[in-house]
């Protein structure tokens, strides 16, 4: 890394705070055990599953001595696994000085390019120098990171052959990742190998939480990355007040990020798919929803507004669900007739006719650009790639077709011009905010801690997140805690669970309190950048989602 900015030159400086408990190094930490733990349903079938690392014990650190953590010369791998997120650097970095805390012969090893580095054997041994040049900057780049899952025969017996020679695997992603590291441990048990799986919760998208695990890293600076944005376009549509803005947001699973960067700019209109889901909602009625804010809003001057929409939001209205699925199952079951149809047009017209009169209704209703990108952009699974889905387009031109409707009904006369933005990989890789920044060494230094115990098939585990760091609660959450099963490609699969925005939760209720008031006013929000420096009171925000829900 040769170029840098001024402020990746003093964000090098920047001294993450450890946890008071972590403070004095894996010797002076007394380990407290809970009880054995239950997965989060499915119990049978999990317990099944992992044979030899179901029921662990909830872990909790606290001050004291401790004989156990190793005292001889370890060597450990560390993984980026899945998508990119703010801190995944300093992650490393609070690993690597907690091992080297403990002794400096320790070794860090970066597999390269994610799970496949493991596979293939590629890494590359961290060092002080390498890693100065990293500490406290966004992106995976160090030693970048990959998709790959490890589940095949071959790949495990790959992985097992190339960990030989490590004392401990740390495997930084998300509910996917983690599912994979859980895994990893489970056969590392069966085979009788010397080596200690721990997990880090990683995903910009805030869906890999629960009672023990607050937040995933990467949520805090990816929201204000996006909040920054969506509050400029709010000042300029206030300055200008001739456009609705309609702006896409990351999450394909869940709507934590809109829902967040919604609290932090207050625009007229927030979809949160949970709800449409739990509604049943049709595409028909959520147009409608969002037109009649319009209409209101056109009748006091005001033809201009700020719309969020959850990446995933397709997925969770139900008619457009269950016209995916009957999609996925038609074009697979019909892909050689299709494959001799050349025309567009025909291949529509052939796929109407085997969808059943409701769907190829609902179809036919859609936007041609829209019914042709559900018909020709497949994943390599053959199933429509809902997150390449322009949602915001579709929207518009139905609010379009909608709106002229009430104009020849004489019950709007207003202006309808719409501008779209897809907010998205801007996100990923930003450098992390100071929460971030302290949050992730601590996770890192945390999960040092795990494998310098031989702590195996645990998630990282830092608590207490509302309070300033030195207050951190550390310890371990069994991996196997968090699972469910799911069917995927036939066949069940243990699955960490993803958590959804909760619609009795406290930030789901404080959003339904305020978005009345949000819609017909300009309660805008202009949170500005990421600040680094500065009172603590601007630096050291953190979500307005942790705030309400641990108060």
């Amino acid at each position: 890394m040769t170029n840098v900015s001024e402020l990746q030159i003093e964000r090098r400086k920047f001294k993450p705070v450890l946890p008071e408990v972590l403070s004095k190094g894996a010797f002076n930490i007394e380990i407290k055990k809970g009880k054995p733990t239950k997965s989060i349903a499915d119990q049978s079938k999990i317990k099944a599953i992992f044979k030899n690392t179901y029921g662990l014990p909830e872990i909790v650190f606290a001050k004291g001595k401790n004989q156990a953590a190793s005292k001889k010369a370890v060597r450990v791998g560390v993984v980026l696994s899945g998508g990119q997120a703010p801190g995944g650097h300093n992650v490393i970095a609070g690993l690597f000085d907690g091992l080297k805390q403990a002794n400096k012969k320790n070794e860090l090893v970066g597999f390269l390019g994610g799970p496949s580095g493991i596979v293939e054997n590629k890494y590359k041994l961290i060092t002080e120098e390498l890693l100065s040049k990293y500490r406290n900057t966004g992106g995976f780049d160090l030693i970048k990171s990959g998709r790959t899952k490890i589940e095949t025969d071959e790949q495990f017996l790959c992985a097992k052959n190339n960990c030989e020679k490590l004392d401990a695997l740390i495997v930084v992603g998300g509910d996917d990742s983690n599912t994979n590291a859980a895994l990893i441990a489970e056969f590392a048990k069966k085979e009788n190998m010397d080596l200690c799986v721990v997990g880090v919760p990683k995903t910009i998208d805030g869906d890999l939480k629960n009672s023990r695990i607050e937040t995933s890293f990467g949520f805090d600076t990816a929201t204000k990355i996006y909040a920054e944005l969506v509050g400029n376009i709010c000042r300029d549509v206030n300055s200008a007040q001739k456009y609705w803005h309609f702006a896409r947001l990351m999450g394909r699973s869940a709507s934590h990020i809109t829902l967040e960067v919604g609290f932090k700019t207050q625009p007229n209109i927030v979809l949160i798919g949970e709800e449409i889901l739990a509604k049943k909602l049709t595409l028909a009625k959520i147009v409608d929803n969002i037109a009649d804010i319009i209409v209101k809003r056109s009748k006091d001057g005001k033809n201009f507004g700020v719309v969020l929409v959850p990446e995933g939001l397709i997925e969770f209205i139900p008619e457009m669900k269950e016209l995916i699925s009957a999609l996925n199952d038609t074009l697979a079951d019909n892909s050689d007739a299709l494959s001799k149809i050349h025309s567009v047009e025909e291949k529509k017209e052939f796929v109407f006719n085997k969808l059943s009169p409701k769907l190829s209704s609902l179809m036919k209703s859609l936007p041609a650009g829209i019914a042709s990108q559900l018909m020709l952009d497949r994943d390599p699974h053959g199933n429509v790639q809902v997150s390449l889905i322009e949602t915001e387009k579709l929207l518009i031109e139905m609010i379009h077709k909608k709106l002229s409707e009430l104009k020849k009904q004489g019950k709007y006369a207003g202006k309808f011009s719409a501008i779209t933005h897809f907010f998205g990989y801007e996100g990923r890789c930003g450098i992390p905010s100071n929460f971030d920044a302290n949050y992730c060494y601590a996770l890192g230094y945390n999960a040092a801690i795990l494998a310098l115990n031989g702590l195996t098939g645990y998630l990282s585990s830092v608590r207490n997140l509302t309070k300033p760091s030195k207050q951190w609660i550390c310890g371990g959450i069994p991996l196997t805690m968090m699972m469910n099963v799911e069917r995927r490609h036939g066949k069940d699969k243990p699955v960490i669970q993803k958590a959804l925005v909760d619609l009795k939760g406290k930030p789901f209720k404080e959003f339904v309190k305020n978005r009345d008031k949000w819609a017909l006013t300009e309660s805008y929000i202009f949170p500005g950048p990421i600040q680094y420096f500065g009172p603590s009171e601007v630096t050291d925000m953190t979500t307005k989602t942790l705030k309400y829900e641990r108060g």
